[in-house]
């Protein structure tokens, strides 16, 4: 089954906790703080696989969880780091945010992505000694890794997509002009899922060519398969268009051609405006009539008419020349910018929990929801930073640090940020 849609939760493991522990050794008194941090989290990171076609993978598996840290332990033996999960996806997988809809990251090549980075190891009691506090009998804990909902959008690298009514012969088209071997028939919806076939010009000279099924009127509405498809035409460089010149199913080639490229406005104006090349396909079956009444219009909108008989191979050499000059003058295949989530993008809503210990007048907050704020916070940025106190205001956490006798210039300690409290 294809399957180009995924939506699952993917977390970072957790930092392991730091640890109190004391030097002891025979004949040496007082050895002093002597306990390890944690180790890091693993990350989740996703990783091209061109091996995989679909997102059938993510249909049943739904939650993807990174390994933890192991805790710090005594001799300042720091805890091992956990493993990275690495998710496996198909070439062109686009992953967004779900809760903000942005852009994560958009894997068209081998480079390999960090989606979820996990939580930083808690410190041993040493990083907590002082002049005045010589035997701490405290440690961080680690911090949790991030976790994201994220949904995985599979859209098709293709340099070239075959737009058309279903049974124009598209499917016959790309079976001769390329290696693919789609299924080939006299019915509708022949071609359930898209099909990709690699077209060679020669020796270092190819590209790579996308028949698109299922597109008729109201697709970008979800009629028919073409809602479901849409999406793979947004990478392509260029489109052919084809048509069945003969009209062969009492249908009007020009109307087909029009309703179709309404859909592409419909659906993102931007495909309306990308290169198009009108392939007549039957004309073994056409009149001269049909033929030059469908040529006439071509030319009126600023189109060549290129014929064809696909089954035969009559004409189909013609268009793919057509095709291999004109995306040597063609901008590469379209790629999608990452976006930033920031602070401003994680939602504050009022009464989260959290907790505020106090161990030796340094005041520890956890709350994972912080967390993920404090993660996306540039604390050289004043606007950023002015953000971030606000959540600490708005949520209670400043007045509960009051309640617990906090005074200026006592230590606060949130996760990775650690500063002076200034009332």
């Amino acid at each position: 089954m294809f399957v180009d849609v995924a939506k699952i939760t993917i977390k970072a493991g957790r930092g392991g906790d730091g640890c109190v522990a004391f030097h002891r050794e025979k004949y040496i008194a007082s050895g002093g703080p002597d306990g390890g941090d944690g180790g890091k989290g693993g990350d989740i990171v996703f990783q091209v696989d061109t091996n995989l076609s679909t997102l059938a993978d993510f249909r049943y598996k739904r939650k993807y969880t990174a390994q933890s840290g192991a805790n710090g332990q005594s001799g300042r033996k720091n805890g091992k780091r956990g493993e990275d999960l690495v998710i496996k996806v198909p070439l062109g997988t686009v992953i967004r945010e779900v809760k903000t809809g942005k852009i994560m990251a958009d894997l068209s090549d081998d480079k390999p992505f960090i989606a979820a980075k996990g939580g930083r190891g808690g410190w041993g009691n040493p990083h907590f000694a002082t002049a005045t506090r010589q035997a701490p009998r405290f440690a961080k804990q680690g911090a949790p890794g991030e976790e994201w909902e994220v949904s995985l959008e599979l859209k098709l690298i293709a340099d070239v997509g075959l737009l058309g009514f279903p049974n124009v012969g598209k499917s016959s088209f790309i079976s001769v002009v390329s290696e693919a071997k789609p299924i080939v028939a006299d019915y509708h919806f022949t071609t359930i899922t898209p099909v990709l076939g690699v077209v060679r010009m020669g020796e270092g000279n190819s590209f790579v060519i996308a028949d698109i099924p299922g597109l008729i009127e109201g697709a970008s509405e979800g009629v028919g398969l073409g809602h479901e498809f849409l999406r793979h035409v947004e990478r392509c460089r260029m489109l052919v268009h084809i048509v069945d010149a003969a009209g062969s199913e009492a249908r009007d080639p020009i109307e087909d051609f029009e309703k179709i490229n309404l859909e592409l406005t419909r659906f993102n104006e931007e495909l309306a405006t990308r290169e198009q090349i009108v392939v007549a396909n039957k004309i073994d079956l056409a009149t001269d009539e049909q033929l030059e009444r469908l040529e006439k219009y071509m030319e009126e909108h600023g189109h060549k008419l290129y014929r064809m008989c696909a089954p035969i191979c009559e004409g189909t050499q013609e268009v793919i020349n057509a095709v291999a000059e004109k995306l040597s003058k063609l901008p590469p295949v379209v790629r999608f910018e990452s976006e930033e989530i920031t602070n401003r993008d994680m939602p504050l809503k009022q009464g989260e929990n959290f907790t505020v210990r106090v161990e030796d007048d340094v005041y520890f907050v956890e709350a994972e929801w912080l967390l993920r704020i404090l993660q996306r916070t540039d604390l050289d940025d004043y606007e950023s930073l002015q953000y971030f106190q606000r959540v600490l205001e708005t949520s209670g956490i400043l007045d509960k640090l009051v309640e617990h006798g906090i005074t200026e210039g006592d230590t606060v300690v949130i996760y990775d940020l650690e500063f002076d409290y200034v009332p």
